[in-house]
């Protein structure tokens, strides 16, 4: 019923703690469709995870910056996430509290859980943590230096690769076009 992207996230998300791995695995699956044509709900849940990323590692006006964009997402887009088996309005709830929170309390960083009501979903979620031996629901590590600054330490040749073939793709095709209007 869901996407397996989506549920991935959701194990990364409360597994894992794993919110750089969120915004890649759902940013891949909201990539997949054409430009035009991808949903705006995906890109809430994508910054949402960046955001809590931005906030574990101390970059708060990151932080706050990718929750404002989410929570202005979510509430527009709250019958699609309401789709996805998510309470809508809890979830813009938490996002201004934790917006709030950076801005005037300055709090310390504490792990946000998404208010899941399709018990289905839940349950499905996690027996499959289970299956891999992680707790569903656990607290980030916060001396993990490989999880919270993975973006600095992660392999990035596959991605400059793809990101060159795509400049060259986008030059080719401008090339193209203006010889066929000089052509006219």
């Amino acid at each position: 019923m869901y996407p397996n992207a989506y549920l991935d996230y959701l194990l990364y998300f409360h597994g894992e703690r794993d919110y750089f791995e969120c915004h890649e695995v759902l940013e891949e699956h909201w990539k997949k469709q054409p430009r035009g044509k991808r949903k705006q709900h995906w890109v809430g849940l994508i910054q949402l995870a960046v955001g809590l990323y931005h906030q574990r590692r101390g970059n708060l006006n990151g932080a706050k910056r990718m929750f404002t964009s989410a929570a202005r997402i979510i509430e527009l887009e709250q019958r699609e996430i309401a789709a996805l088996g998510i309470n809508a309005s809890l979830l813009y709830e938490q996002i201004t509290q934790r917006i709030e929170e950076i801005q005037f309390i300055n709090s310390s960083f504490t792990d946000l859980n998404l208010p899941i009501v399709d018990e289905n979903l839940l349950l499905s979620c996690q027996e499959r943590c289970n299956q891999l031996g992680i707790a569903w629901g656990m607290e980030s590590s916060l001396e993990n230096e490989e999880l919270v600054h993975k973006h600095t330490r992660r392999n990035r040749e596959a991605v400059i690769e793809e990101r060159q073939r795509q400049i060259q793709k986008r030059l080719k095709q401008a090339k193209i076009t203006k010889e066929d209007d000089s052509s006219c």
